[in-house]
């Protein structure tokens, strides 16, 4: 028995193959399935089952691609109403891989329909040995029952039976293999190891302590983060099947004046991927401005309309094809081409672009202290604000922006804050989109803020043995209560 794990850091999704010697299934695979056709074929291992756990919420999944590259069957909970050919699992079915037993446990509550996998090697003894638990338990947390409206406390009871009744029944020495780790929104908490045990979790995770029903049901559907948009989409994408990606028409590379006339579209969005400085020193008018090396895809899937065309404009034509990767990763699949030449080509073009200034920390220390300041809209998480922030900060959070931006005078100077510039950046975009013309990013964030000693002091650093040299005047810093 192998496990070969694969992970996609930008949304923070893990996959498997689990192996024997001459065949293998993939479990819960990203949607360019290409990696695991290498992988396998690498290996000499022919490609038998396809497993999905449940209907993921924050990617389209793989399994129709793979299906028809390899001839696999796919394997899903019945309850999910799968409209694609599959075999439909439910409590207690089994099935053989080699030497490998698979047993279906229904594990409920991240989602209605969600089922996990144990694994038994039995060349080695008939007990557990591996259990692919998807989005019921993750390391160091436990899968969100709060994304069907209505539905939580429901949800979140029948997770508590999930794992007390299921899953901390397997044995201590069972692995432990989730569909998700560290960054992923689809929990409020996961560790940064990628795979634990049932003992280790039973131990130490902090949603397993909990020892009642009720306080269980509080704790989980209370203060989580909020759900991305697309989350909802991807799911019915993956119970219908979603589009082979071979489908799918990709990316035309389009010169200034094609690309500016396709703009121009009501049904059309322009995308930047480029970096916040980047994209403040001139874009396209009227474009999103989403870090390709940030939560791109996250960000993209909760903001961008679905069914609107996209445009792209990246730094380089490689980077315009990975962005469009990432876009068919949440289900934006409407990428109909990108700037040729990227931003230069539109400059020498002749093209008008637009701009958004870059606001250095000590020069966003010195506006704020001034007679004129700035509005200061710090567009992180919430409780990324109420830890600490500028005084008189008005804290909208980035995705809100989309729609809030009607609460704000469109006449005013605004400095836009995150933690390092790059959610700003977004944050920016926004309220170009809509007319704004006085918005300035303040790059680095509250990171560089601090890091340039103008934010909450080290508590280290107030020690009377530490001494008072160097100490620099501090903007006042509005903290949590």
């Amino acid at each position: 028995m192998q496990i070969i794990p694969f992970f996609v850091r930008g949304i923070a999704h893990s996959s498997y193959i689990l192996a024997g010697k001459k065949s293998c299934a993939i479990i819960d695979p990203q949607r360019d399935v290409e990696i695991y056709i290498r992988e396998a074929k690498s290996r000499g291992l022919k490609i038998t089952h396809i497993l999905e756990t449940h209907l993921h919420a924050d990617f389209v999944s793989g399994h129709m691609d793979l299906a028809e590259l390899t001839g696999a069957p796919i394997y899903a909970p019945e309850a999910a109403k799968c409209e694609f050919e599959h075999v439909g699992l439910v409590e207690g079915d089994t099935f053989e891989i080699e030497d490998m037993t698979v047993k279906v446990l229904e594990t409920p509550g991240h989602t209605p329909e969600h089922i996990s996998y144990v694994v038994s090697d039995t060349s080695r003894g008939p007990d557990p040995t591996a259990v692919f638990c998807g989005d019921t338990l993750f390391v160091g947390d436990v899968g969100r029952p709060d994304l069907f409206p209505g539905k939580a406390r429901e949800l979140a009871s029948t997770l508590y039976d999930s794992l007390h009744k299921k899953l901390l029944s397997l044995p201590d020495s069972c692995e432990v293999y989730p569909a998700h780790g560290e960054g992923s929104l689809c929990g409020r908490a996961m560790g940064a190891k990628r795979s634990s045990t049932i003992g280790y979790e039973r131990k130490y995770n902090y949603a397993l302590q909990i020892p009642d029903r009720e306080g269980f049901i509080e704790n989980l559907t209370t203060d989580m983060p909020p759900a991305p948009y697309h989350f909802s989409r991807c799911s019915e994408i993956n119970r219908k099947g979603p589009t082979k990606l071979r489908e799918i028409p990709p990316p035309k590379e389009l010169p200034p004046g094609e690309f500016f006339r396709f703009a121009g579209r009501d049904n059309t969005e322009v995308l930047d991927s480029r970096h916040y400085d980047n994209f403040g020193g001139e874009h396209v008018p009227g474009a999103w401005c989403i870090d390709l090396r940030s939560n791109f895809a996250t960000y993209a899937g909760w903001l961008l309309p679905p069914e609107r065309q996209i445009l792209l404009v990246s730094d380089s034509e490689k980077d315009a094809r990975e962005s469009a990767v990432w876009l068919h990763r949440v289900g934006l699949d409407r990428i109909a081409g990108f700037l040729s030449g990227e931003m230069f080509a539109w400059a020498t073009a002749g093209l008008r672009a637009s701009h958004v200034s870059q606001v250095s920390i000590p020069e966003l220390y010195e506006w704020v202290r001034s007679k004129n300041p700035p509005l200061i809209l710090d567009v992180r998480a919430s409780s990324e604000y109420e830890s600490f922030h500028i005084e008189n900060a008005l804290n909208i959070q980035v995705q809100d922006l989309r729609k809030r931006y009607r609460e704000l005078d469109p006449e005013a100077e605004y400095a836009v804050i995150c933690s390092t510039g790059q959610r700003s950046g977004i944050g920016c975009s926004i309220l170009k989109k809509h007319g704004f013309s006085r918005v300035n990013n303040a790059a680095g964030g509250m990171t560089g803020y601090n890091a340039a000693g103008f934010g909450p002091e080290c508590p280290m650093c107030a020690l009377s043995w530490a001494g008072k040299a160097g100490k620099k005047e501090v903007v006042p810093i509005q903290k949590g209560k």
